[in-house]
């Protein structure tokens, strides 16, 4: 099976030993994203909408470099800090799910990186 590592300067670069993506075969396996400006490296978290939808904002960029899109993601993992945030996350991700979402679970978590409230991470199949 051949493994093609993905990168794109539309996304945030990694911040340890890990890569945007790697496709094997006709699976792309997307790292969690959090809320970086690909371009400035600087926080995206005004509130909670605003950091969710930077997310989804960098796992779009990864996907469109790989080939794929929201519709041939399968299952995406969030991890967030505070589960009282959960229905606001809900209603942002949502946005970029009109039809036949992914499988997903939402997993709350003490700390992520550089103390951001969401991170998502996603499996995309063509």
């Amino acid at each position: 099976m051949s493994k093609r590592i993905i990168q794109t300067k539309e996304a945030p670069a990694p911040i340890g030993p890990y890569n945007q993506a790697i496709e094997a075969g006709n699976t792309l396996y997307v790292s969690g994203q959090i809320a970086l400006d690909a371009h400035t490296g600087e926080l995206i978290n005004e509130n909670i909408t605003e950091e969710t939808h930077a997310v989804m904002k960098n796992l779009d960029a990864i996907l469109n470099a790989a080939g794929y899109q929201f519709a041939d993601i399968v299952k995406c993992t969030i991890f967030i800090k505070d589960m009282e945030q959960f229905a606001t996350i809900n209603e942002a991700y949502g946005q970029y799910f009109k039809v036949n979402p992914p499988a997903r679970e939402t997993v709350e978590v003490s700390c992520l990186p550089k103390n951001v409230n969401v991170e998502i991470s996603c499996i995309a199949v063509k």
